[in-house]
């Protein structure tokens, strides 16, 4: 197992599973410094080893600025997920899509995850064991597409799967002691998830504490041979 991160990075940190993912960092790493982030939720974590960072991640300028202020950092999490809201919700057919909120599922999916790649490649160079993650979602897979539906989210889901996997490529040569991993946390009872639990069986769905804590699991596990992979909570490998 990899030395225990210094550095941990958690992008969506006020949000249901990213407030477990970084309460787990807490309990499982005690001399680590940790920095999250939060856009318009208070942020219910007040350990003195958090920094917390104000970060809207459809903003592309803010993504620079913030990752010059590190010199180091070991892991980087990104809880950060759109489903509904005010530009709509998931499409039942072709008939109901939009392209503005097409565009805003890309804009929080997908495009967030190359710009941590993008700007936080330095500091993540000078770690023994760089950690990039992005929790995903098994919709995500076009091979295991066989509802159909929610075109969008389904959407921007496959295309940061791609921009994971291909940026576990480039990684393998410019980052060879890193791990590029896309997360499936299952089904958690969070607001993402709340107006489509109806079918649902209790035992399908996970309180984010149990997701955030396999997942932290299977990311201390993770070493650079398993990179580029789709992973679930339970450390099974979803298909592309």
């Amino acid at each position: 197992m990899d030395k225990s991160p210094e550095h941990i990075v958690v992008v969506g940190a006020s949000g249901g599973i990213g407030n477990e993912i970084l309460r787990e960092c807490i309990l499982r790493y005690p001399s680590a410094q940790l920095h999250a982030t939060y856009h318009q939720t208070d942020c219910s974590q007040s350990d003195k080893r958090i920094t917390w960072h104000n970060l809207d991640v459809r903003d592309a300028t803010r993504f620079q600025s913030w990752a010059s202020e590190f010199d180091k950092v070991d892991w980087i999490i990104n809880c950060v997920g759109y489903l509904h809201g005010e530009q709509g919700g998931p499409e039942k057919s072709i008939r109901s899509i939009d392209e503005d909120f097409l565009i805003e599922n890309i804009k929080i999916n997908t495009l967030p995850t190359l710009q941590l790649a993008r700007h936080f490649a330095r500091p993540l160079k000078k770690s023994t064991a760089p950690k990039l993650a992005t929790v995903s979602a098994r919709v995500g897979s076009i091979e295991d597409n066989r509802r159909g539906g929610w075109y969008s989210y389904r959407i921007s889901k496959a295309a940061l799967n791609m921009a994971l996997k291909t940026l576990s490529i480039e990684w393998k040569h410019s980052h060879p002691k890193g791990c590029v991993a896309a997360l499936h946390p299952g089904t958690n009872d969070t607001a993402l998830s709340k107006p489509f639990q109806t079918n649902i069986t209790p035992k399908a769905l996970f309180q984010p504490s149990y997701s955030a804590s396999k997942m932290v699991d299977l990311l201390a596990r993770l070493n650079p041979v398993d990179s580029g992979n789709f992973w679930a909570w339970d450390g099974k490998i979803i298909p592309w």
